[in-house]
């Protein structure tokens, strides 16, 4: 029985499920049978795009390590890592500026851990946050929190998923609010580790700083948007990432947060463009194509401004680079 199947029997059985469930439940299912990065799957990820993404995620966590004291205890955390890109071009930057730590993944996909695996053979594996150990974490969560499932809301009315003819459909319609208590809780749980153990996290994610931005529930395959009600679990659903909300989750867990910035600005503040002009000295072939991948990550028109950056750091830690002071 298809996943579509079994929700309509689970709505016939107790009734129409909030979107939250319903989106739960599909990427559960999504990305527990897939790997669905890359050319060949449904999108693609900045660490995919260039190595100099995860270079300087890797290089920003590096520096504030350092600037803490170089605490021997400290562990490299990320996660839903992905294929394992990010946190091999990271770690590579952070081996050389001296790092020795174990990594720690929180990942439940069993088709992703085993790329992981490939890349990162010393990985220790964590179905959640709350299995991370006490100590100071470097962390990183790219497009992690996106996938996390959102509540819509019509005016006081949820928004729910029923069956009509036969085909999955919305309850109401409307001016949508989304609010994410399942974001909000892994923030504030990310927070608390910080706050007990100390260190640092980096979440770069699509969303926005702050404000109402209405329904942004999206299905994407094989590169495409699709609608998100159809083919359930065989394609990827999203929600933009509403970073205030974030920050003030991890402050109500005693964490500081920094400004929110676009990915793009950054990038281009921790040096991407230097990095860019080092790696096509050295391959001139490459030259276009490491331009290309630039524009790619930083462009406004392209991820640049779409993308936002926020660090998270523990009490007595200092702050991370690329963010400017705090208002």
């Amino acid at each position: 029985m298809s996943l579509a199947e079994q929700l309509k029997a689970r709505i016939a059985a107790e009734g129409p499920i909030g979107v939250d469930d319903y989106m739960a439940a599909a990427n559960a299912h999504y990305y527990a049978t897939r790997d669905p990065l890359g050319a060949g799957g449904d999108f693609t990820t900045a660490p995919e795009i260039h190595q100099m993404f995860g270079e300087l995620v890797g290089a920003a966590l590096a520096d504030v390590w350092r600037r803490a004291g170089k605490p021997s205890d400290a562990a490299y955390a990320e996660l839903g890592p992905g294929r394992g890109t990010l946190a091999s071009d990271a770690l590579r930057v952070m081996r050389r500026a001296g790092f020795e730590g174990e990594v720690h993944l929180v990942e439940n996909s069993p088709a992703l851990r085993a790329a992981q695996r490939v890349l990162i053979p010393e990985a220790r594996f964590h179905d959640e946050i709350g299995d991370l150990p006490p100590v100071p974490l470097l962390l990183a969560a790219n497009e992690f929190f996106d996938a996390l499932s959102v509540k819509q809301w019509v005016g006081d009315i949820e928004r729910r998923v029923d069956v009509v003819d036969s085909r999955l459909a919305f309850t109401v319609d409307g001016p949508i609010h989304e609010v994410s208590p399942v974001r909000d809780e892994a923030a504030k749980q990310l927070a608390g580790y910080l706050v007990a153990n100390g260190g640092a996290a980096i979440i770069i994610d699509y969303g926005y700083a702050g404000g109402e931005q209405g329904d942004t529930l999206q299905a994407v395959r094989g590169h495409r948007f699709a609608d998100p009600l159809e083919a359930s679990g065989e394609q990827d659903l999203t929600a933009h990432v509403d970073f205030a909300a974030l920050a003030n989750a991890a402050r109500s867990g005693r964490a500081s947060a920094s400004n929110i910035v676009s990915q793009g600005s950054w990038l281009e503040t921790l040096g991407i463009g230097a990095r860019a002009m080092s790696l096509a000295a050295k391959n001139p072939a490459d030259t276009e194509s490491i331009a290309a991948a630039r524009r790619r990550l930083c462009d406004e028109g392209q991820m640049g401004r779409l993308f936002k950056v926020m660090a998270l750091t523990g009490k007595g830690w200092p702050a991370v680079a690329g963010f400017g002071p705090l208002p």
